[in-house]
């Protein structure tokens, strides 16, 4: 058997943790290094990019400025890659790696010292429309404060993520056969979302010491310990001897052919994902807002004693993500059974109702758990949802797929938080559930038009 076969039929031989961790240490050096580096850059950014929209309502920020940090994050995610992939064929993958790294760590801090880059204020919008009859104010009527520090640190804090999402899908694809493909993007997303895991845990355990404020301040500098630490460790670990990735990239008549080019499988899943995609990021800014201003729900729990509405955000999104470790190996096993399309329409489908379930949720900590719970279901179907996305691929083109894939959703995406920040400036409970009506529609496009690959229910028919 091939190495490439070898290394697919290792991905499914052993099961749990064990199975993870034996996978991750057999790795090679360079690999393991970035491996380790990922998990250090994603607990740090778990740590606090979730809490950043709190951080601004602090700071003075309304909706409409949070709004626009999130279409802002939107933006930065569609655009770093390719420029990331340049800066890469111009000084090699090392020194981009660091240079990465330096930007987020970089970024954390200036998320420390946001307050002294002072504010903007953007003058009140309004206008009047009728709608059925009714009057609708579109806009904003009061001046949004815009941080200008959270925007800028959002520009370096970023940098580490630019760097290898292709890279990974590419990996993987070479690395299993395509009825395992599942299997081996949920050895590698188990590693990634532990740190997701740790992330808001340890946030809260300093929140419960300090108040928000103090607190988060905290925070911003050990996520910025970290991220220097993974700098240091990769720049001196990390030892590529043929400095190539990224060199793929030839300009804008690439990204135009491979579009072009795109397997039709994915069209129908593409505009399914965006529609859903859309839906959450009109929201997703919001969801700590909901918990520690509009629902304002803390808990006491044994042992620990009273923990704070922005203590107990914390351990939602860590309940959020132990479900998401529970079922994501199990799911994606079971979809070599039943297919990656049902499996891709559940993860859909939770993304779709979780706004409106939450915003009309009553204030109780335990109906919160619940909802988070809940919401850990939505990444069951990201393991078999990278596998749709590269199965239909051409071996050795991965990479090319997921990084056309992923720039027309993500930019589609950009401005889904601005008009989300808008609505909620006007009626959170109308943004919210516009957001789940917009997901509903991609949930509904996916299941009467997606399609699975053959090969992906072969091993499991």
């Amino acid at each position: 058997m091939s190495e490439a076969g070898d290394a697919g039929a290792d991905f499914d031989s052993d099961q749990g943790l064990r199975g993870t961790v034996r996978q991750v240490l057999a790795l090679e050096r360079d690999v393991l290094v970035l491996s380790v580096a990922m998990f250090a850059f994603s607990l740090g950014f778990q740590m606090t990019s979730r809490y950043v929209p709190r951080y601004m309502s602090v700071l003075g920020a309304g909706a409409v400025a949070i709004g626009l940090f999130g279409t802002f994050g939107n933006l930065i995610s569609a655009v770093y890659p390719y420029p990331g992939g340049a800066v890469s064929d111009r000084i090699g993958s090392r020194f981009a790696l660091t240079l990465f790294g330096l930007a987020s760590t970089v970024g954390f801090l200036v998320w420390l010292f946001a307050d002294a880059f002072g504010t903007v204020a953007v003058p009140p919008v309004g206008t009047t429309v009728e709608v059925l009859g009714y009057k609708v104010v579109v806009g904003w009527l009061e001046p949004a404060v815009i941080p200008v520090g959270i925007f800028l640190g959002l520009v370096f804090a970023q940098g580490w993520k630019s760097f290898g999402l292709g890279a990974t899908f590419a990996i993987v694809k070479q690395a299993v056969e395509p009825d395992q493909l599942a299997t081996g993007f949920a050895t590698t997303e188990t590693v990634r979302r532990t740190a997701f895991l740790l992330g808001p845990l340890l946030a809260a355990g300093v929140l419960t010491v300090f108040a928000f404020e103090t607190g988060f301040r905290v925070i911003l500098a050990v996520a910025a310990a970290f991220g220097l630490g993974a700098t240091v460790a990769q720049h001196l670990l990390y030892e590529a001897e043929e400095d190539s990735l990224g060199k793929s990239f030839e300009g804008v008549g690439t990204v135009v052919a491979d579009l072009r080019s795109m397997p039709t499988e994915l069209r129908p899943l593409l505009v399914a994902d965006t529609f859903v995609r859309f839906a959450n990021g009109m929201v997703y800014v919001f969801f700590v807002i909901v918990v520690t201003e509009f629902l304002a729900v803390g808990v006491s729990l044994p042992l620990v004693g009273r923990l704070s509405p922005d203590a107990y955000f914390g351990v939602l999104l860590a309940v959020e993500m132990l479900v998401a470790l529970l079922v994501m190996v199990p799911v994606s096993r079971l979809s070599r059974r039943v297919g990656l399309k049902p499996v891709v329409a559940l993860g859909f489908a939770v993304y779709a109702v979780f706004p409106v379930l939450l915003i009309n949720a009553p204030p109780s900590a335990t109906v919160l758990a619940l909802l988070f719970a809940f919401s850990g279901l939505r990444f069951a179907g990201l393991p078999a949802h990278k596998a749709l996305i590269v199965g239909p691929a051409e071996r050795g083109a991965g990479g090319r797929v997921t990084g056309s894939y992923y720039l027309v959703r993500n930019v589609v995406v950009v401005p889904s938080a601005a008009i989300g920040g808008a609505m909620y400036a006007f009626s959170p409970e109308g943004a919210f559930a516009t957001a789940t009506a917009v997901g509903v529609v991609g949930v509904l496009l996916f299941l009467v038009f997606g399609e699975d690959f053959e090969d992906a229910v072969a091993d499991g028919a």
